[in-house]
């Protein structure tokens, strides 16, 4: 019995987001079929449009999943340990340093490899 329950709900919610998918598809065509409308009328006619889809997305499975991945998301942000700014200023010029010491070598490497390149099909001396 609970399987009909889920079956129904989820068929609701499919209703629910193809009836959004239709409310953003008319909201676009209709802020450009009332191009001589204002631009801020069509605006904000718009983003009434897409706060009502994403109302109405929320009280899907789906939106409740979103809504609370982005409150778990908020609670993790704040455990976060960012570094201070000494520390980031010195893993900045650690970077810089490593990435200029790379390229010299790639440099290097290229150089000689062309040297070798050009000493091999006798093109220089």
């Amino acid at each position: 019995m609970n399987t009909q329950v889920e079956a129904s709900t989820s068929v609701f919610d499919v209703v629910k987001q193809v009836f959004s998918v239709v409310f953003v598809v008319a909201g676009v065509a209709a802020f450009y079929y009332f191009s001589e409308v204002p631009l801020l009328y069509r605006v904000l006619g718009l983003v009434v449009v897409a706060l009502i889809v994403v109302g109405m997305m929320l009280t899907t499975g789906v939106g409740r999943n979103v809504w609370g991945f982005v409150l778990e998301s908020k609670q993790e942000v704040r455990k976060v340990v960012w570094p201070t700014r000494e520390e980031t200023f010195r893993t900045t010029l650690l970077v810089f340093g490593m990435v200029f010491i790379v390229g010299l070598i790639l440099w290097l490497l290229d150089m000689f490899l062309f040297w070798g390149v050009r000493l091999l099909t006798g093109q220089g001396g």
